[in-house]
């Protein structure tokens, strides 16, 4: 494997201390509800999530954020209150907000606040600080650690859409519950699709996507009024 193939392993894997294991992003209020009680109902919310959920807007975002950050860096070292460096960082922010305004509940994009501020603050201390320094929501934070490492883009398509599905199929072991191996199972069945998915997406325009994750925002909106929860989405 090659250094940047194991870059990547190193950026999905649980361990990152991003905190994406204390979300389930509605996930919980399905299990609750009954509406997802077994490893073939979650395999078909996943799939569909993958097919038309903003999941995807933001996967084929992460080229557009990637060129963002390059102009923001670029006019930056020209001159941080430069002309080009202001327009280069409202490009970046504006993609960023858009972005942000997908996910319907205050608690999901508080979720892409913090979990993006946890990335960025990691890259800075492992020595890739974003400079100048500006907040910003988990895909963006994404496509700056692909940068910093150096990833080819259609793998970290891929592995954006990867890191989501296996902490959502975590999530469901503790939630639905599943045993690990159905699990296991699930992620092994999903693989053609996230391949599928991520090469689609890393060519394509993400304003040009849609959603029709209706009832994902719904179940979004509806965790904080739960009686109980394990999970902050």
């Amino acid at each position: 494997m090659s250094v940047a193939g194991l870059y990547l392993l190193q950026l999905v894997s649980p361990a990152l201390p991003v905190g994406a294991f204390s979300y389930s992003e509605g996930l919980e209020v399905l299990v609750q509800r009954g509406t997802i009680t077994t490893a073939r109902a979650l395999q078909d919310w996943l799939e569909a999530e993958l097919r038309r959920g903003s999941i995807g807007i933001e996967a084929a975002a992460l080229g557009p954020l990637q060129e963002a950050l390059r102009q923001h860096q670029l006019m930056a070292a020209a001159g941080a209150e430069s002309e080009g460096a202001q327009r280069a960082r409202a490009t970046l922010m504006d993609l960023d907000s858009w972005l942000l305004v997908q996910r319907e509940a205050p608690e999901l994009r508080s979720q892409q606040r913090q979990m993006g501020r946890s990335l960025l603050q990691l890259l800075a201390q492992l020595g890739w600080p974003l400079q100048p320094a500006v907040e910003l929501a988990w895909p963006a934070a994404w496509a700056w650690a692909g940068l910093c490492l150096e990833l080819p883009l259609p793998d970290l398509v891929e592995a954006y859409l990867y890191g989501w599905c296996a902490n959502q199929i975590s999530a469901a072991v503790r939630l639905v519950p599943l045993g690990p191996t159905q699990g296991q199972r699930l992620q092994l069945a999903l693989a053609p699709l996230l391949v599928e998915r991520g090469r689609e997406l890393a060519l394509a325009d993400p304003r040009e996507q849609w959603t029709g994750g209706i009832g994902s925002g719904l179940c979004q909106l509806h965790h904080a009024e739960l009686y109980s929860r394990l999970f902050r989405s």
